[in-house]
């Protein structure tokens, strides 16, 4: 995956819970096109909402992945559930909590949380801003038939460097 939309990996329960975090930078290109200045009003870096689904995705992804030892191709299925409250701007930091709900040979349901940590003077204030429902599918075990590459191409060296650089131990 060439978009990583996590930056760490702060806590993994095995086949239950993994915490994840992402910084919100101004140095990320996307934030200059969401929303550029015009008509008088000044810009307004905004981390896209497609992009917070994604990186529940992600965060989620790699909590069923791991649950398997990296066996398993796993790719989102659907989004059943996304709800945000809050806009995430450059300076705030998103904690993603995916929490695997129901699993098996075919795939698995996760539920999960949007919490936005504020940092300023003070300290860092929490809020939870979101909550998410997705399901993935393990892509070998499809019932289509169709046959895919041998290789885990979901998750290829960048999340095994995320996974390293986070403690993330694996026999991968």
């Amino acid at each position: 995956m060439r978009w990583m939309w996590i930056d760490r990996v702060v806590e993994l329960v095995p086949r239950q819970k993994l915490v994840a975090i992402k910084h919100i930078s101004l140095a990320e290109d996307h934030l200059h096109d969401h929303f550029p200045a015009a008509d008088g009003r000044e810009a307004l870096p905004v981390m896209p909402a497609s992009l917070i689904v994604e990186g529940c995705a992600q965060t989620a992804g790699i909590l069923v992945g791991h649950a398997e030892e990296f066996r398993e191709k796993v790719i989102l299925a659907k989004v059943g559930r996304f709800e945000l409250e809050r806009d995430a701007f450059p300076g705030q930091t998103l904690r993603y909590t995916a929490a695997i709900q129901q699993m098996d040979k075919v795939g698995a349901a996760t539920s999960g949380t949007i919490e936005l940590l504020e940092h300023g003077p003070t300290g860092t204030t929490v809020a939870v801003v979101g909550r998410i429902d997705l399901m993935f599918s393990h892509l070998d075990n499809n019932m289509s038939g169709e046959k895919f590459p041998e290789h885990n191409f979901v998750f290829g060296e960048s999340f095994k460097t995320l996974l390293r650089s986070s403690g993330v131990a694996g026999a991968w």
